[in-house]
C-alpha cells in the first residue's frame, strides 16, 4: 500500500536545504500506521538489490551530525564489505558449472584476465642450452622476478624482467640436478640478509644455497606510486649438504611457516625431510635427512622384501595454516600429513581415487569426465583463512575441479589438530565447448537454473591445474594437434555477483560464479608463480575473498608463466578496468546504455554506480600498477561517459512507507537514498578502507642500542597522498557535477518534484549526499593535518606533549579523527603545539596563524590568541631587553596575558613563558605564573587529596598531579637560574641593595609565601634530591615538620633529618623519641647504628626541653635504657658468632642476616643464639637484663662457665694458667652483672670456686689466690668468712680430711685482710664488737687445726690485736 498520487504539484518548501535560510511552514509527516514485520522487499532481479547502506529503522536515530551520520555509513559499508560470503559458504556440497565465459571478439572488455608482458628468453640462456649432455629443466622463482634453467650439473638464473640479464650461475658440482626449489629458511638460522634458501637436488646429494634479494623502490617526483626498481639476488655457499644416493629426487617443497624442507623421488612414495641447523660460524652448519614415511630399520629392507610397488609422488603441497602437508601419487592417490610437532610428520589420511569416486557417486550419477579411468593432475591447497571447511582442490585430467573438505571426529576441522578424514565436498565442471553468443545471456528467464554441463570436453587433455587466492584457476590444456603447445583456460570467482546473491532475502545461499577467458600461450608451460602477493581481503574466511573491496587498496593480482619460448605474465582485471573498456569499446546510447544494464544486472544498481563514479575519478586502468605513463585513464570520452553513468543510472531515493514516524522524527529520516548515494558511500569507503581504523601514529620502540623512541606514521607519507589525492579528484567531481545530480542540485531541484513524497524524499536525499560531502572534505582535511604534523618533526613536537595528549595521540584512529568532537579536540592541541613551537623559532604569530588556516581550516580559540599575543610581547620584550624599561613592561603586560588564560594555558606555553622570563631575569613572575597555572588546573586541590590518600593507581586525579609536578618542575629550575646568575653578585652597594639581590629576594619571598602544601612538599623533595639538607633544616615552617614526619614513616633518612631538625629547634625530646622510634623501626639499619640511636636518645631524654614534665622525660629515658641494654647484648653476642671458628661461613650469614638489623627480644637471643653457643657469660647477662632469678640456673650457668674457662685454658697450654682465666673470667663477669644479688651472688659463687679450686687447681699458684679473688671482685669480708665458716663447718666433699685445712687457712687470710682493712678505714673492728667475738671465737677453734707455721702466726697475731681492741 502506498500514498495516492497527488495531482497539483507542490510548491518548493523554504528550509529543505541548508542554503536556504527560512524554515520550513510544514510540520513532519506523519506516516501511515504499518508495522515492518511480513515486509517483503521486492526480489526482481533487475532491482537494486544491494541498497542497504541506509536502510530504515522501526526507531528512527536520533538526530546526528552531518559528518557523524556519513561516518555510520561508511563504517555500515565497511561491515557489508566484510561480510563477503566466505568459501564454503558457495563451494558448498554439490556440483557447478556456472561461468561467464564472454566472446573473445565482440565481448573482449569483460575478459577477467589479460596477458600484460611477455618476457623472451635470454640468447645466454640458449647458448648454454645448447651445450646440454643429459637432462635440462626450467622454473621460476616469480616472487623474484627470476627464472631458472639447469643444464646437467649446472643451474643458471636471471632477472626475466630485464632486457638484458646477467646470468647468475652455480657450476660447483658435478652431478646432474634432478630438482630445484625456492623456499623460506628458518628464522635465527641464516644471515638476516638470506632471504631465502635454494635446494638444489642432484643425483647423488641435495646441496643448500643462501639466496640474497633485495628490491631497491624509486619513488619518481611527482608520483604517488614507488616504481620498482632493480632486484638483486646473490648466491651464497651454505656448506649443507647431504647424500641422497637411490631417492633420485623429483618433488621439494618447503613450510614458509617453519621453514622445514620436505622432498620425494621419483622411484617412491615416501616423504624425506632435510634437516639444518646453525653452527657457530655463518654459513657453515650441519644437514641431515629423515624419512617420515618409513621410519627406521624398515627403510632399509631392500625392494624384494619390501614388496614395493611403482607408485611415487608426482606433487606435493603444504598448509602452514593448518600445519599439514598434502601429496599426490602417480595412481592418483592423495595423502594428507601433519605437522604435529616442529620435527615430525605422520600421515594422518589416505584418499584413494576410488574413494574419491565413491565420493563423487553421492552428488551425480554419472559423467564421462569421472570415470574409473579419472586421473588426478594437480593439487592446490586451501588455507584456513579462505575457508573452515575445504582444505584442497584437485584438478583431474579431464579438466574437472574436485573441492575436499577434511573433518576430524564429528566435526570439521577448525582448529590446528589433525584431520581424520577427507571427502569431495564440491565439483567445478568445465565450461561449455562452444563459446557463448554475443548478446547470449546464461539465465534465459528470471528465476530459470541453467542445467549444470557435467560432459564438457573443453579442459580435456588437462596438463596441470592450479589454484591461487581467492580462488583464481589456472588450467593447462594440451592441444590435441601434438604440437606441444598449451592452452591457457582462466576463471576467477565473480565477487559482485555472489556478493549481490548474498544479500538478497530470498536466496538461500550464493552460487558459485566464475568469470572466466581463454589465452593462447602458443608454447608448452613449464613453471608457474605468483609475482603479487597472496591475495587476502581479510585475515580470516569471513571477508576474504571480497576483490572488490580492495580493488583501489592493493595492486591487481598478477602470475608468470614460464613456457619453452617465454614468460608470460597475466594479470586479474578489476571491476573498474573492466567498466572503463566496456564503456569505451561501444558505440552509441543504447549500446552504452545495454552495457551498463548488464553491469546492474550482475551486480547491482549501487555496486554500478560506485564502479562509474571510480572511472569518472580516474580509477579505470590497463596496465600494471606502478607504471607512471599511463597508470590511470585519463581519455576524456572514457571519462564522460562513466560521468554519464553515475549521473543518470543513479536511480532515485524513495520513502519508507512502513516506517512508523512518532515524536519530533522528521519524515527525511525515513528516506532510502539512491544508488548514487550507495555508490559514493562504497566508493569512499574503499578508498579509506585502510586508514579508517588504523591508528594515526606508532611508536617504533628504540633498538638494544638504546636509541631515541620515534613516532611513525602508521599509514606511509605516499598512501595517505595517494588516499587524499583520490578524494580531492571526487570532491572535484562532485562540485563540478552537482547541479546535474539529484540532492547535490540545491534549491533548484526541488522545482523538478511532482509531489510531497518525492520532495521529502529529495530532501533526505540532499542530507545523505551532503553529509558524505562534508566527510569527504573532513578526511581531505585530516589527511593535510597528519602530513603537516610529519612535516613538522612529529619526534620534536612528541617530547613536548603531555601525557594524557601522548596516550590520545596513541589512540587516536584515522576514523575519529575525521568524525569525531574528541578527535577535532586533539587536533587542536596539536595544532597549538605546532604553533608554539614555530614561534619559539623565531616565526611572527600571523604568520604561524595564515599558515594553519590555509592548510588544516579552523582549530584555533579564543584563549589561544591571547597566548599568541603573550607569547609576542615576550619575544618584543626579549628584543628589547629584559632590563630596560620597555622590556620590563612588555613583560609585566606578558604575564597579565598568560594570567587571564592561566587556566586553559598548556603545560608546553608555561615551559616556553617561563623560560623566556628566566632568560630576561623575571624570576618573580615565572614562580608566579607556574604556581597560579598549577592552581587553577587544580583548583579542588584534588592532587593533594590523592597524594594524601596514598597514591592509588588508576585514579582519575593522577593526570591533575603530574600537571602540577610539572609546573613545580619549572619553578626549581627558576630557583636554580636565580642562584646561579646572583651568587657572584654582592648583596650591598653603597648601603642598598643591589638588582641582583633584589631579584632574588623577590623570587624565594614568592616561594616561601605561597600557602600550597604539595608545591611545599615538593619543593622540600626537590631540596633533598639537591642534597640540601642543610637548607631544608635552616627552614623555619610548619611545613617542614609536616613534610618529614610523613616521609619519616618509609624513609631512613628522612627520619634522621626528622630529629636533626628537632636538635636544632632544642627540642630534645621530640628527638629522643624519633631517635627510639628509629631503633625500634623495621627500616633495614644496622645494629651498631640503632645502638647509636639509642645512646643519643638517652643523651636526649636526659636533657631538659621546653614543655616536656620530668615524668615524661623518666618514662622515654627508661624504656630507651632498657632497650638499649637489650641492643648492646645482641651487639656482642653477634660479634661473638662472626668471629667463632665453630660456627661455618654459611651459618654466619645466616646469623648477620638475623642479628645485624632489628633488636630481637631476650628470650629469642638466650634459646636461638647464646645457649646453642655456649656463651655462658652472655646467658649471664641475659638473666641480669630479664631479671631471671631461678637459682638453679644461674648456678648450672656459672658451673658451665667455669668449666669452660677452665678447658679453654688447658687448651691454650703456655699462655695462662687455668686459676689465672678464672681470676680474669671472674674480674669481667663482677663488672658486667655489677655485683648482681642474683647473678653474681656471693653465697653462690664462693663454695663454687673454693670446690673449683680444691679439685682443679689445689697447690697451683698463690696460696692466697682464692681468698685475693673473692675480696678484689668486691665480696663483703663478712659474707666471704661466714660463707667459708659453713663450708668448714658441713664437713662436705670435697672439703674433708686434710682439704678442710685449705678452708681454715683461707678464713684466716680473709680475717687478717679484713682487720687490715678495718684499720686502714679506722672503723670498728670486724664492723662491730659482737663480730669481734665471733671472730675470736672462731680463731679459737681454728688453733686446734693443724696449721703451718705462716697461717699460726697470723692466727696468733690476729688474736692478739683483738685482745687488744678490747682492752
Amino acid at each position: 500500500m502506498s500514498f495516492p498520487a497527488l495531482q497539483t504539484p507542490q510548491r518548493p518548501l523554504p528550509g529543505a536545504y541548508f542554503n536556504t535560510p527560512a524554515a520550513s511552514r510544514l510540520g513532519p509527516i506523519r506516516q501511515p500506521s504499518f508495522q515492518t514485520q511480513g515486509t517483503r522487499q521486492p526480489s526482481n532481479p533487475t532491482s537494486d538489490a544491494s541498497q542497504h547502506v541506509s536502510q530504515s529503522r522501526e526507531v528512527p536515530p536520533q538526530a546526528q551530525k552531518p559528518i557523524q551520520r556519513a561516518a555510520r555509513t561508511i563504517n555500515e559499508v565497511l561491515q557489508r564489505e566484510a561480510s563477503f560470503p566466505d568459501l564454503d559458504s558457495y563451494v558448498r556440497q554439490g556440483i557447478s558449472s556456472d561461468y561467464d565465459l564472454p566472446n573473445n571478439t565482440t565481448e573482449a572488455a569483460w575478459a577477467p584476465f589479460q596477458r600484460t608482458k611477455m618476457y623472451d628468453i635470454p640468447d645466454k640462456v640458449f647458448e648454454q642450452y645448447n651445450n646440454a649432455e643429459v637432462s635440462t629443466m626450467m622454473g621460476l622463482f616469480a616472487e623474484l622476478n627470476h627464472a631458472w634453467v639447469t643444464i646437467d650439473n649446472a643451474l643458471y638464473l636471471w632477472d626475466y624482467t630485464n632486457p638484458n640479464p646477467e646470468l647468475i650461475g652455480y657450476e660447483d658440482q658435478h652431478s646432474n640436478i634432478t630438482a630445484v626449489k625456492l623456499v623460506i629458511p628458518r628464522a635465527g638460522v641464516f644471515v638476516k640478509d638470506v632471504t631465502h634458501v635454494l635446494v638444489v637436488a642432484t643425483v647423488n646429494e641435495i646441496i643448500l644455497l643462501g639466496v640474497a634479494s633485495k628490491l631497491e623502490t624509486i619513488t619518481t617526483p611527482g608520483s604517488k606510486l614507488e616504481t620498482p626498481g632493480i632486484r638483486t639476488v646473490t648466491l651464497y655457499q651454505l656448506n649443507m649438504k647431504v647424500g641422497i644416493r637411490g631417492i633420485n629426487v623429483q618433488c621439494i617443497e618447503g613450510s614458509a611457516a617453519t621453514g622445514r624442507i620436505f622432498f620425494s623421488g621419483r622411484d617412491s612414495n615416501e616423504i624425506h625431510e632435510l634437516t639444518y641447523q646453525q653452527e657457530e660460524k655463518w654459513f657453515a652448519s650441519r644437514c641431515g635427512k629423515i624419512n617420515h614415511t618409513n621410519p627406521g630399520y624398515t627403510a632399509l629392507v631392500p625392494a624384494l622384501w619390501g614388496g614395493r610397488t611403482q607408485e611415487h609422488i608426482v606433487s606435493m603441497v603444504v598448509d602452514d595454516t593448518r600445519r599439514l602437508v598434502y601429496t599426490l601419487s602417480s595412481e592418483s592417490c592423495i595423502r594428507t600429513f601433519h605437522m604435529d610437532s616442529p620435527t615430525t610428520l605422520q600421515q594422518v589420511i589416505e584418499k584413494k581415487r576410488q574413494e574419491c569416486l565413491r565420493d563423487i557417486s553421492h552428488m551425480i550419477s554419472q559423467s564421462s569426465l569421472l570415470t574409473n579411468t579419472m586421473k588426478i593432475c594437480s593439487i592446490s591447497p586451501i588455507s584456513a583463512k579462505e575457508g573452515s571447511k575445504l582444505h584442497l582442490m584437485a584438478t583431474t585430467t579431464t579438466g574437472c575441479r574436485l573441492f575436499l573438505s577434511a573433518t576430524r571426529g564429528y566435526g570439521y576441522l577448525t582448529g590446528q589438530g589433525a584431520p581424520q578424514s577427507m571427502q569431495v565436498q564440491h565439483i567445478k565442471f568445465p565450461p561449455k565447448l562452444e563459446p557463448r553468443q554475443p548478446g547470449q545471456q546464461l539465465q534465459q528467464y528470471p528465476g530459470a537454473e541453467p542445467a549444470t554441463e557435467t560432459g564438457s570436453l573443453a579442459l580435456a587433455f588437462t596438463q596441470m591445474g592450479l589454484r591461487f587466492p581467492p580462488g583464481f584457476f589456472f588450467c593447462f590444456v594440451a592441444k590435441n594437434d601434438s604440437s606441444g603447445r598449451d592452452n591457457l583456460f582462466l576463471a576467477g570467482t565473480d565477487t559482485g555477483r555472489i556478493a549481490g546473491q548474498a544479500r538478497e532475502l530470498a536466496a538461500q545461499g550464493p552460487k558459485y560464479y566464475e568469470q572466466a577467458c581463454w589465452i593462447s600461450l602458443n608454447s608448452h608451460a613449464e613453471d608457474v608463480g605468483l609475482v603479487t602477493k597472496p591475495f587476502a581481503a581479510a585475515s580470516q574466511p569471513l571477508g576474504f575473498g571480497n576483490e572488490l573491496a580492495v580493488q583501489f587498496d592493493q595492486p591487481p593480482t598478477e602470475v608468470a608463466i614460464l613456457t619453452n619460448n617465454g614468460i608470460h605474465v597475466i594479470r586479474r582485471r578489476r571491476l573498474v578496468d573492466i567498466f572503463a573498456a566496456a564503456i569505451r569499446n561501444q558505440g552509441g546510447d543504447e549500446a552504452l546504455e545495454a552495457e551498463i544494464k548488464k553491469f546492474i544486472r550482475h551486480y547491482g544498481r549501487g555496486e554500478t554506480t560506485a564502479t562509474a563514479l571510480a572511472v569518472a575519478c580516474g580509477q579505470g586502468n590497463d596496465v600494471t600498477p606502478g607504471d607512471p605513463r599511463l597508470a590511470r585513464v585519463s581519455d576524456p570520452e572514457t571519462l564522460e561517459l562513466a560521468r554519464k553513468c553515475y549521473v543518470e543510472f543513479g536511480g532515485r531515493p524513495s520513502l519508507n512507507e512502513n516506517m512508523v514516524s512518532e515524536g519530533p522524527s522528521q519524515a527525511v529520516d525515513n528516506v532510502r537514498p539512491s544508488s548514487r548515494h550507495e555508490g559514493l558511500a562504497l566508493y569512499m569507503a574503499r578508498l579509506v578502507r585502510s586508514l579508517w581504523k588504523a591508528s594515526v601514529i606508532t611508536q617504533e620502540v628504540p633498538s638494544k642500542d638504546g636509541g631515541p623512541m620515534r613516532i611513525k606514521s602508521t599509514i606511509t607519507l605516499l598512501k595517505l597522498t595517494s588516499v587524499q589525492d583520490d578524494l580531492t579528484k571526487l570532491a572535484t567531481f562532485l562540485e563540478k557535477n552537482k547541479s546535474f545530480i539529484e540532492g547535490l542540485a540545491g534549491p533548484e531541484g526541488l522545482q523538478r518534484v511532482a509531489s510531497q513524497q518525492e520532495e521529502i524524499a529529495l530532501q533526505g536525499e540532499h542530507q545523505a549526499l551532503h553529509s558524505l560531502q562534508k566527510l569527504n572534505s573532513s578526511i581531505i582535511e585530516g589527511i593535510s593535518f597528519v602530513q603537516m604534523l610529519f612535516d613538522e618533526r612529529i619526534d620534536e613536537i612528541w617530547t613536548l606533549l603531555e601525557d594524557s595528549v601522548k596516550q590520545r595521540l596513541r589512540d587516536l584512529t584515522y576514523e575519529l579523527l575525521f568524525s569525531s568532537d574528541q578527535g577535532k579536540d586533539l587536533a587542536k592541541l596539536l595544532v597549538k603545539a605546532i604553533v608554539n613551537r614555530n614561534i619559539a623559532r623565531g616565526a611572527s604569530v600571523e604568520v604561524v596563524a595564515d599558515a594553519l588556516r590555509r592548510r588544516c581550516g579552523s582549530f584555533c580559540s579564543a584563549d589561544d590568541a591571547i597566548i599568541f599575543k603573550a607569547q609576542e610581547l615576550l619575544n618584543k620584550a626579549a628584543e628589547a631587553g629584559g632590563n630596560t624599561d620597555a622590556g620590563r613592561r612588555h613583560l609585566n603586560e606578558s604575564l597579565s596575558l598568560f594570567q587571564q588564560v592561566a587556566g586553559s594555558l598548556s603545560f608546553e606555553n608555561l615551559q616556553h613563558a617561563a623560560d623566556q622570563f628566566t632568560n630576561l631575569q623575571f624570576y618573580a613572575g615565572a614562580i608566579s605564573l607556574a604556581l597560579l597555572v598549577a592552581r587553577e588546573s587544580d583548583r579542588g586541590n584534588r592532587a593533594l587529596a590523592w597524594v594524601n590518600e596514598k597514591k592509588p593507581v588508576n585514579d582519575a586525579r593522577i593526570p591533575l598531579y603530574n600537571f602540577r609536578k610539572q609546573c613545580y618542575h619549572l619553578i626549581h629550575q627558576v630557583i636554580l637560574a636565580v642562584d646561579a646568575a646572583t651568587s657572584a653578585e654582592p648583596e650591598m652597594i653603597d648601603g642598598r641593595p643591589t638588582a641582583a639581590a633584589i631579584r632574588r629576594s623577590e623570587a624565594h619571598d614568592t616561594v616561601n609565601k605561597s600557602d600550597d602544601e604539595l608545591f611545599q612538599f615538593d619543593l622540600y623533595e626537590w631540596y633533598l634530591s639537591q642534597d640540601w639538607q642543610d637548607m631544608l633544616l635552616a627552614v623555619n615552617s610548619h611545613f617542614v615538620i609536616e613534610f618529614l614526619t610523613q616521609s619519616a614513616k618509609d624513609n631512613v633518612a628522612r627520619a634522621d633529618l626528622l630529629w636533626r631538625y628537632y636538635v636544632t629547634r632544642e627540642s630534645f625530646y621530640e628527638a629522643a623519641v624519633v631517635q627510639l622510634e628509629l631503633a625500634k623501626s623495621d627500616f633495614a639499619i644496622p645494629l651498631a647504628r640503632r645502638v647509636e640511636y639509642l645512646s643519643r636518645a638517652k643523651a636526649n631524654a636526659s636533657a631538659q626541653s621546653h614543655g616536656i614534665g620530668r615524668q615524661a622525660r623518666q618514662v622515654l629515658l627508661y624504656e630507651v635504657t632498657e632497650l638499649l641494654d637489650v641492643a648492646n647484648i645482641q651487639d656482642e653476642l653477634l660479634h661473638r658468632l662472626l668471629a667463632d671458628e665453630r660456627v661455618p661461613a654459611e651459618r654466619k650469614t645466616s646469623v648477620a642476616a638475623a642479628l645485624d638489623g632489628q633488636i630481637l627480644n631476650l628470650t629469642e637471643l638466650y634459646n636461638e643464639y647464646a645457649d646453642q653457643a655456649s656463651y655462658f657469660d652472655i646467658c649471664l647477662t641475659i638473666y641480669e637484663a630479664a631479671s631471671h632469678r631461678n637459682e638453679a640456673d644461674i648456678s648450672a650457668t656459672w658451673q658451665s662457665l667455669i668449666d669452660a674457662t677452665h678447658q679453654k685454658a688447658l687448651g691454650n697450654k703456655g699462655t695462662q694458667q687455668p686459676y689465672e682465666a678464672i681470676v680474669t673470667m671472674m674480674r669481667e663477669m663482677a663488672h658486667r652483672l655489677s655485683l648482681s644479688e642474683t647473678t653474681f651472688s656471693p653465697t653462690l659463687l664462693i663454695p663454687m670456686i673454693e670446690t673449683y679450686a680444691i679439685e682443679f687447681q689445689h697447690e697451683v699458684g698463690p696460696r692466697t689466690w682464692i681468698p685475693d679473688l673473692f675480696i678484689e671482685v668486691g665480696f663483703p669480708f663478712e659474707t666471704i668468712v661466714s660463707t667459708i665458716q659453713n663450708l668448714w663447718y658441713n664437713n662436705v666433699a670435697p672439703f674433708t680430711g686434710t682439704r678442710k685445712h685449705v678452708l681454715a687457712r683461707h678464713m684466716i687470710y680473709v680475717l687478717g685482710r679484713w682487720h687490715q682493712d678495718c684499720l686502714k678505714e679506722n672503723t670498728r673492728i670486724f664492723g662491730s664488737d659482737e663480730n669481734a667475738q665471733d671472730v675470736n671465737s672462731l680463731l679459737g677453734q681454728l688453733e686446734r687445726e693443724p696449721l703451718g707455721p705462716q697461717e699460726r702466726d697470723a692466727l696468733t697475731t690476729l688474736r692478739r690485736n683483738i685482745t687488744r681492741s678490747w682492752s
